[in-house]
């Protein structure tokens, strides 16, 4: 994958280290590119988890509200010539995907298993040990808080955060579910309750 990628990478780690990023950088590519290398074995497309991992937050505006359209519209362009259409496709679906954090329903089973890994290694840091969550809510906070101000961010995080608890299931995959789905919520409702006081 490298090789599709070595005339694209210099440009993405640009992208990566602009200075408004504390939690949407590097750091978070290199989480998810070794959360892949242990999942391995559960995926179909490897070269397309990995470009979905490379790409899915090229373009980060906390401002925006139409970065994963934006990213993956730039993943669609930088790989148009170099990697094969199908992977492409693929990636792009995964990083479309992103928006909502949902399965898209009208996908062959193989790419869905494919997205619902990729979707649950980007948000495996919600079930992360608590002091790597409260690092992973402090660059959150120094991303929007700038744009958006304190009391927004606070009210707009505070609503993210019950979504997430509302939901079902945070994890697609059963792997992800039995075992971070306790942690995550804990680590949700510590952080909205900190929120209201």
């Amino acid at each position: 994958m490298f090789s599709i990628l070595s005339g694209c990478l210099a440009g993405l780690r640009r992208r990566y280290a602009e200075p408004h990023r504390a939690y949407h950088g590097q750091a978070h590519v290199d989480a998810l590119l070794e959360g892949l290398a242990d999942e391995c074995r559960h995926v179909g497309d490897r070269a397309a988890v990995e470009l979905a991992v490379w790409y899915h937050d090229a373009i980060y505006d906390p401002s925006a509200t139409d970065n994963e359209a934006r990213s993956a519209d730039l993943l669609v362009a930088e790989m148009k010539r170099l990697a094969c259409p199908s992977v492409v496709r693929a990636a792009e679906s995964m990083v479309r995907a992103t928006a909502s954090h949902e399965l898209p329903p009208d996908f062959l089973d193989a790419l869905r298993d494919d997205i619902a890994t990729f979707l649950d290694l980007d948000m495996a840091i919600l079930g992360a040990e608590p002091a790597d969550y409260d690092v992973y809510e402090a660059g959150i906070a120094a991303e929007y808080i700038p744009v958006h101000g304190l009391n927004n961010f606070r009210v707009g995080r505070a609503a993210f955060l019950r979504n997430m608890l509302s939901r079902e299931r945070l994890f697609h995959t059963e792997r992800f579910h039995h075992r971070l789905d306790a942690a995550a919520r804990a680590n949700l409702r510590r952080w909205l309750l900190d929120l209201a006081t």
